[in-house]
């Protein structure tokens, strides 16, 4: 039996290449959008791709189950109720595919969303008992799916408390258990962990939700801890939903004179590059995204509009032409090119750059008097614990000059550890803000573990 797990470590997801060796055939299970590495196992292992399985309409990343099917002539296989608009088999509780002695039986999950299907896999060589679920976006290391991405979150949430305690949680203690998404996913709650894999007991014993017996109480809980909506969730489940997307979309190398052309259209500048490069020096009016961070899709997802042309600046090409490929993977494909020979050409060529000033917590206590705070972090965590005297922006939220905040006097962008602060930062500087400082090297919670005051509500 084969069974390969697949990450994606930007956003946080799992697809799996599942089959049988000697019978030479094998299936791809919810499948990223750059398909490569599922093509290059196959040829590697000696099996053909001929099914590709996906456990629903995804809200976060693009699926590549077209560009598959197109490359290898795969049947795509989805639940009834997703009602996709592309050729597809679709299948009910209980359908069963056999890939030579592996047999994969499907378990619908609704709650995620309604049509939400988990895979149990089943070595006939070994036993009639699955050994493992494939359990999408149902169960995960440390905790389960969110319920708000398809229909009524307290309708979603009650669904998910049935498909966990009628369906998932009667499989045996011994299941491995097998997730769609791991730590870092928009999908999940904070307890998601980066563990690749568990088991059903280990969850059963565990994963605080499931702990949770009454319906009531989970649904409760599960509503509480919910985050910030994906922003393009719907967008990208229109994708998914077909017709199939099968190209990737040609990412031009522009030289700095048509960058600034593209800018002056409207084009907006994502500088890839980390965020100590941004601060030195920058595009003037482009805003730091860095894809050496986990997470460069969905923060990208947040802030650009999707029929807004993006032009990409990294350090060298290859760092672009990356950040190109993690863009399309969320559904950003206006993508007008990058800047050729990476940030190196615009300074040889003597265009102006902006910088930020970097300061670190410790010297941020030092000038509190003089500056501006401004706390980028998300609600919860300000209610939690904030600096007297802050103001609250959400990072993702930013599309102006917040209120509140005056933008001639110095502001200094905080978060919890200075990654979110470095997107604020240069969100605020685009639109106006005169003076931004990024602090670094820790963030609120530094703050207060070093004696500075903190106040809750």
């Amino acid at each position: 039996m084969i069974f390969r797990q697949i990450t994606h470590d930007d956003l946080g997801c799992a697809s799996y290449l599942i089959g049988d060796e000697d019978a030479g055939v094998a299936a791809i299970v919810d499948p990223r959008f750059e398909i490569e590495e599922y093509l290059r196992l196959a040829r590697y292992l000696g099996v053909s791709i001929a099914h590709v399985l996906e456990t629903h309409n995804h809200a976060d990343h693009v699926s590549g189950h077209g560009r598959l099917a197109a490359a290898t002539g795969a049947t795509i296989h989805i639940h009834r109720a997703a009602e996709p608009d592309y050729e597809h088999e679709p299948f009910d509780d209980g359908w069963e595919l056999e890939l030579g002695a592996l047999t994969v039986r499907a378990l619908h999950t609704p709650g995620h969303r309604p049509e939400h299907t988990a895979f149990l896999l089943i070595d006939r060589d070994r036993s009639d008992q699955p050994w493992a679920v494939l359990s999408g976006d149902s169960l995960f290391v440390g905790d389960i799916a969110r319920p708000d991405l398809a229909i009524d979150e307290t309708d979603g949430a009650r669904e998910i408390f049935r498909s966990l305690h009628g369906s998932l949680l009667t499989l045996p203690d011994a299941c491995e258990v097998w997730p769609g998404h791991l730590g870092g996913s928009m999908c999940g709650g904070p307890g998601m962990d980066l563990k690749v894999a568990s088991t059903i007991g280990y969850e059963r014993a565990a994963n605080p939700a499931l702990a949770i017996a009454d319906e009531l109480e989970f649904v409760d809980r599960a509503l509480e801890d919910l985050g910030p909506q994906p922003p393009n969730f719907e967008a990208i489940v229109a994708l998914n939903r077909g017709p199939l997307l099968t190209d990737g979309v040609e990412l031009p190398p522009l030289a700095p004179r048509q960058v600034e052309q593209h800018q002056r259209s409207g084009a907006l500048l994502i500088d890839v590059r980390t965020d100590v490069q941004f601060d030195e020096a920058h595009v003037p009016g482009a805003i730091c995204v860095p894809t050496m961070r986990a997470g460069f899709g969905s923060k990208l997802a947040w802030i650009a509009d999707r029929e807004q042309p993006i032009v990409l600046i990294g350090r060298d090409d290859e760092e672009a032409r990356e950040a190109g490929q993690l863009a399309q993977a969320v559904g950003i494909r206006r993508l007008a090119g990058y800047l050729d020979g990476g940030f190196s050409s615009w300074r040889e060529e003597d265009h102006p750059v902006a910088r930020i000033e970097r300061i670190t917590v410790a010297e941020l206590r030092e000038r509190e008097s003089a500056v501006q705070i401004v706390d980028v972090r998300e609600r919860s965590e300000w209610a939690a614990g904030h600096i007297p005297g802050s103001l609250l922006a959400t990072w993702h939220d930013i599309d102006g000059v917040p209120d509140g905040l005056d933008s001639e006097r110095p502001a200094a962008v905080i978060c919890a550890s200075g990654q979110r602060a470095a997107v604020a930062a240069s969100l605020l500087q685009r639109y106006g803000a005169s003076d931004v400082l990024h602090v670094v090297g820790g963030g609120v919670g530094t703050w207060g573990r070093a004696g500075g005051e903190l106040v809750e509500g």
